[in-house]
């Protein structure tokens, strides 16, 4: 571990590691309990058209991600609120969309546009100090907005016809959600990329689930669990030389299965001492 340490490019990538754990968590938790995994993926993959509208603008690409993204976010939101009967059609569309877009403009932009599969599936290695700082900016803007609305987050996730009827603005506060997701697609991308951005958003939380019941403990479990997959999975892939974005999400998708065969057997457990103790006696 000691050795690993001594490049700067593999104490940058543990930070953005942890960094990401920490957005992982908090969102992923909302996003798992109100069960809008498909309105995030779409959310991910538009993504793609900010990193080409960066290039085709000469903005950093982690800028235009986080501009068109968050627009992105709100339309969907819109669409989800006005449009019951078909959202799955419209928000699918846009999701296509999205990724085209990105294909045009980086076709349309002028000189080297970088490496591109980076963005698409993750290069953890080679984040650059700048975008180090803008996801510790962005990580700092999510976790003071949930804390500042932790209790409407959380009502709007669980029960959101009862928050309409105590008079929340649910219509807000489903928006906001969606944007703090759009910021944690981007603070993602640099870690395990566009494409696989939906599943550290929630495997971590879904693992979670399995031993807490509280929105706290989920979160603070959940973001634990991220910290363990990313610094993991960076550190085999090191030492294995693989992509790291993938060999994350393939440790995390490990530790949902382990966490799901303990559980499992924990509750056959407790039903067979149930059962034997209800039992009557001969």
């Amino acid at each position: 571990m000691s050795e690993i340490l001594q490049y700067d490019f593999m104490r940058h990538a543990l930070m953005v590691g942890l960094l990401v754990s920490i957005a992982c968590g908090v969102v992923g938790t909302y996003v798992v309990v109100k069960r809008i995994a498909f309105i995030s993926g779409a959310i991910s993959h538009t993504a793609y058209g900010g990193v080409g509208l960066g290039y085709l603008l000469g903005i950093p690409p982690m800028v235009g991600a986080t501009i068109f993204t968050v627009a992105a976010a709100l339309a969907m939101g819109e669409v989800s609120y006005r449009i019951k009967q078909r959202e799955d059609t419209i928000i699918g569309m846009m999701w296509a969309v999205g990724m085209a877009l990105g294909v045009i403009f980086i076709k349309l932009s002028p000189g080297y546009t970088g490496d591109l599969m980076s963005y698409l599936f993750g290069s953890i290695l080679a984040v650059p100090l700048s975008d180090l700082y803008l996801i510790l900016i962005l990580d700092v803007i999510i976790v003071l907005v949930v804390d500042l609305y932790r209790d409407q987050f959380t009502l709007v996730a669980f029960d959101e016809e009862f928050a309409q009827v105590v008079g929340l603005k649910t219509r807000f506060f489903n928006q906001l959600l969606l944007v703090l997701i759009a910021l944690t697609v981007v603070v993602m991308i640099r870690a395990v990329g566009i494409i696989l951005v939906i599943a550290l958003l929630t495997i971590p939380p879904a693992t979670a689930a399995q031993f807490t019941r509280s929105m706290t403990g989920m979160m603070a479990l959940s973001t634990l669990l991220s910290a363990a997959f990313t610094t993991g999975g960076l550190l085999v892939s090191y030492m294995f030389d693989l992509p790291s974005g993938a060999t994350i999400i393939i440790l995390s998708a490990l530790g949902f299965i382990a966490a799901s065969l303990l559980e499992n057997w924990r509750t056959k457990s407790i039903v067979s001492r149930s059962t034997r103790h209800s039992s009557p006696s001969l």
